[in-house]
């Protein structure tokens, strides 16, 4: 695998290629290239590409900006393509997924085939209010608590299965404790997850004419093991805007994780059902 900067004036972009053969891409967001490990070994036939989103793991920014913007971070994946030959089939995963459906509706010629997997719309729910104000609750746990607190409300949101209800914030504040999270505030506040740089990405709007317009085919895919849980109903709901029904993937949201991460999914099934859909 080789390690590449590419400057686009106002950040450096980390991206990685490794193999040959027809181009895969694979992006997440606010997961960086390491999170597409275990992935990437089961696509030895293909030239895989993996790469850092502006200002997360190894790509850094100078544009003043601390926001997790997919529009801007959709002209950084076009560049690393340019630079490294397109068309490419793209695999995104979760924030990734709204930053590949905003780069296909603004460069629908860099992408053959795009797998968005559980993208965390908001709007295209029919509950929105409600699952922005639930957003909105770990953002503020966060901002007052510190980590521990706001991590348990982003477990609490994520993985509430259904509709959000006034019972839902009828709750009691999550415990950290419970759930194995430090309850101690370490002052710290630049969790791109957890903090207000990534805002933009679950307020993101699908732009459904320009995908459904673009010559690239656009699969909307859910984890079989995610239920009715937040991003499970993002992308069933996605996938009706754009007449179209969710492909179902092995595992959760993050099927495709070896155990690098405490998270482990079913990679090398999650592969199988990839190489099924891309063709």
């Amino acid at each position: 695998m080789e390690s590449h900067v590419l400057d686009t004036g106002d950040a450096a972009i980390t991206y990685d290629v490794s193999g040959e053969g027809r181009p895969l891409m694979m992006i997440g967001q606010p997961m960086d290239a390491s999170g597409f490990t275990a992935l990437r070994a089961r696509f030895p036939d293909r030239k895989v590409i993996t790469y850092d989103p502006r200002g997360i793991g190894r790509s850094t920014r100078s544009d003043g900006r601390t926001d997790n913007n997919p529009e801007v971070q959709a002209a950084d994946v076009h560049a690393v393509i340019q630079a490294v030959g397109g068309p490419v089939d793209l695999f995104a995963s979760s924030g990734g997924a709204v930053t590949a459906l905003a780069l296909v509706a603004t460069y629908p010629d860099d992408v053959v085939t795009l797998v968005a997997h559980e993208p965390p719309l908001i709007d295209v729910l029919p509950d929105a209010a409600l699952a922005r104000r639930a957003r909105d609750a770990f953002i503020e746990a966060y901002q007052a608590k510190g980590w521990g607190a706001g991590m348990a409300e982003f477990m609490r949101m994520s993985s509430h299965q259904g509709e959000y209800t006034d019972g839902y914030f009828a709750q009691p504040p999550a415990d950290p404790a419970e759930m194995g999270m430090p309850a101690e505030d370490d002052g710290k506040r630049d969790d791109p997850l957890l903090g207000t740089a990534s805002l933009a990405v679950t307020d993101y709007e699908l732009k459904a004419g320009a995908l459904n317009a673009a010559s690239t085919r656009v699969v909307i895919a859910v984890g079989e093991e995610t239920g009715d849980a937040f991003t499970a109903r993002t992308a069933v709901h996605a996938a009706k805007l754009l007449g179209q029904e969710a492909v179902v993937f092995p595992s959760h949201h993050g099927g495709f994780l070896g155990g690098e991460f405490g998270y482990a999914g079913k990679p090398e099934e999650f592969a199988v059902k990839l190489r099924e859909v891309l063709g």
